[in-house]
């Protein structure tokens, strides 16, 4: 059993301590915000009941919540840090972190989106601290990527990958930490080209997504795209590279399309408009059918 410190009991940290508690760890969570930390229990519970776990005292029982930072990670043997991404306010965390946790400790950002080294460069103990891209739903999405700096610790990295392979995720390192990691750098070229469509007429929004769904996205969960070159052969993947990539999108800044989008407050489901327009009852069905569609996808893939 570790000791575990969690900074920050919104949407991705409940979600970690969730992880961590139910898999026998001891965590102690701390946010600013006293109501986030009064309804911390309660949104674990109701995450793991999404989940089907009926009985949810035994893990909620392993989380406790602390008013103060220093109270959290002053016993901990890994902190995780869950803020808002915001550069200044992750490095004024990792200072008082710094301060308080013991120097054995391992100490992780999770980031979608600032590269770990802006976060830790001001720290003295910077060989300890690592990057944990965890995947929204955390308790949900298996993927951890496991982010090194150029001064993180070989030690720093391996007891983070068996922490997290011990708690039933699927850790993935990457040894250069550069924007994106590896998930969101895949993701958005493919989001990129989404827009691009879109925006130059050849299909409507609501294409695109059917034909992601109906067609490759439907064997991504158990065929990732480098074994689909493999399986149809690295010659036909060179043929069709040959005959479609010169015609992709490939500009470097934002698609003045999405910018046109955010700056007429098309903002998507939250706003009831974005590349397609939504109802509230739309939006609801959406949502609620993600976490049903990763419980039903964990059933199959543990077949």
């Amino acid at each position: 059993m570790s000791r575990i410190g969690i900074i920050g009991a919104g949407l991705m940290g409940h979600g970690i301590a969730l992880v961590m508690a139910r898999a026998g760890h001891e965590v102690t969570i701390h946010d600013p915000d006293a109501a986030s930390r009064d309804t911390v229990h309660a949104r674990i519970a109701a995450s793991l009941t999404a989940m089907g776990i009926a009985d949810t005292a035994p893990i909620t029982d392993n989380v406790a919540t602390a008013d103060t930072l220093a109270k959290a990670v002053r016993a901990a043997d890994i902190v995780f840090e869950a803020a808002p991404e915001k550069l200044p306010l992750k490095q004024q965390i990792f200072a008082g972190i710094e301060a308080h946790a013991p120097d054995h400790a391992v100490l992780a950002s999770n980031t979608s989106v600032i590269q770990i080294t802006r976060i830790m460069e001001g720290l003295k103990t910077r060989h300890r601290a690592l990057g944990t891209h965890w995947w929204n739903p955390p308790h949900m999405i298996p993927l951890v990527e496991v982010i090194r700096t150029e001064w993180t610790a070989e030690p720093a990295m391996e007891t983070m990958m068996a922490l997290l392979a011990q708690a039933g995720k699927t850790p993935v390192r990457v040894e250069k930490d550069v924007p994106g990691f590896i998930g969101n750098r895949l993701q958005h070229a493919l989001w990129r080209e989404a827009v691009s469509l879109v925006e130059n007429g050849i299909c409507d929004a609501e294409a695109v997504d059917t034909v992601i769904k109906s067609s490759f996205g439907r064997r991504l969960a158990v065929l990732g795209p480098l074994e689909n070159a493999d399986l149809v052969g690295t010659d036909l993947t060179l043929d069709i590279h040959e005959n479609v990539l010169f015609d992709l999108e490939s500009r470097q800044a934002p698609s003045p399309y999405l910018q046109h989008l955010v700056a007429d407050g098309r903002l998507g489901m939250k706003s009831g408009a974005g590349f397609r327009t939504w109802t509230t009852a739309q939006a609801d069905a959406v949502r609620a059918k993600i976490p049903a569609h990763l419980s039903k996808l964990d059933t199959i893939l543990d077949d």
